[in-house]
């Protein structure tokens, strides 16, 4: 899964993507210093995964993992061109979910594209030059769409349906994901703003509880989760080895860094939960859809793994963490055989049975 860290220039992308990622994306107080997007492979935190290794004591431990993408700043007039907008619009037409970066941090050091610091104001540039592009590609699709549905062609006469809409809704200043209409309808048309998105607010070391609160307040209100965090201190903590970085957060009061809290949001955002293998080679944590059955999971490990699914032996997380061992489990009857019909949960252990 992909995940495109957007906004207007300066307000911290590459910043935060560098503490994510511990990558070397360029940051500066200069517009578009990103061009070409960066790409990261971020590890899901999850202490259930180094409690497992603890109890399991395998040869190899696997997080699971995000991808995300650093994609250049967008300015107003983007949907028209203005900037890198044409460049930038097809960078995120290619994630499955936002990470909107708003600067919540004031630095006469640090120019402000838009002449100042307003949240609300940046996040509703950002969002209207979506829809704008939106419309755009939904003018050229309907066109096209239409001419089928004169002519008979019934598939194409339900897409106009879904179409006029989305069409309706986006034009009165809604972007498609709050419109209600059933996400699989609409996943064809590859809109900006059918995508998830995580709001995420940088602020500086001593932030404004007022502002901080509008900011929350307002991306509630948009119906997205939120998250504030220090971009600087991040980077800061993400340069540290991990006993010096404990004990610098434990100076500060930290038990997760803000970097945790916004890949485990992103995650959530993106509606993915995790189970887990084990073994004695290998205790591994693998990302399902929230909703995924018994197959779909073990699809995951392997197309053939969910084409001769028989059954899953499965138990909790939570089972083995008070009892130690499989062998416990085992000896209690804790361990279930499911079928095909069983949604996994999240924190649950499988073991897989297929044909070959």
């Amino acid at each position: 899964m992909e995940i495109g860290i957007v906004g207007l220039p300066n307000v911290g992308k590459s910043t935060i993507f560098n503490a994510l990622t511990s990558g070397n994306a360029a940051a500066s107080n200069y517009p578009f210093t990103t061009i070409e997007p960066n790409v990261g492979v971020v590890a899901v935190p999850d202490s259930r995964l180094g409690r497992l290794t603890e109890l399991v004591k395998p040869k190899k431990t696997v997080p699971a993992s995000c991808r995300f993408v650093d994609i250049a700043g967008l300015v107003k007039g983007a949907a028209q061109g203005e900037g890198l907008g044409n460049k930038f619009l097809a960078n995120i037409r290619e994630v499955d979910a936002i990470l909107h970066m708003v600067r919540l941090f004031k630095d006469p050091d640090v120019v402000h594209t838009m002449g100042g610091v307003d949240p609300k104001r940046d996040i509703e540039v950002i969002e209207t030059e979506l829809m704008l592009a939106d419309l755009d590609s939904l003018t050229k699709q309907y066109d096209k769409v239409s001419g089928k549905a004169k002519s008979g062609d019934k598939v194409a006469r339900e897409a106009l349906v879904i179409l006029d809409a989305l069409k309706s809704g986006l034009e009165s200043g809604k972007p498609a994901r709050a419109l209600g209409l059933d996400p699989k309808a609409i996943a064809g048309f590859s809109l900006l703003t059918a995508k998830p998105v995580l709001y995420v607010g940088n602020t500086d070391e001593t932030p404004d509880p007022a502002v901080i609160a509008d900011f929350s307040a307002f991306t509630k209100a948009r119906g997205s989760e939120s998250v504030v965090i220090c971009g600087k201190l991040e980077s800061e903590i993400a340069q540290l080895s991990g006993e010096d970085r404990a004990m610098f957060m434990k100076d500060l009061g930290m038990e997760t860094s803000g970097l945790e809290k916004v890949i485990v949001a992103a995650y959530k955002t993106l509606g993915l939960c995790s189970y887990f293998t084990v073994g004695e080679i290998e205790v591994r944590a693998w990302t399902i859809p929230v909703g995924a059955k018994a197959p779909q999971a073990a699809g995951v490990i392997h197309t053939d793994f969910e084409k001769g699914f028989i059954k899953a032996d499965i138990y909790g997380y939570g089972d083995i963490d008070k009892l130690l061992s499989e062998a416990a489990l085992r000896e209690k009857g804790m361990i279930r055989s499911e079928g095909k019909e069983y949604v996994v949960k999240d924190g649950d252990v499988c073991h897989f049975k297929f044909a070959n």
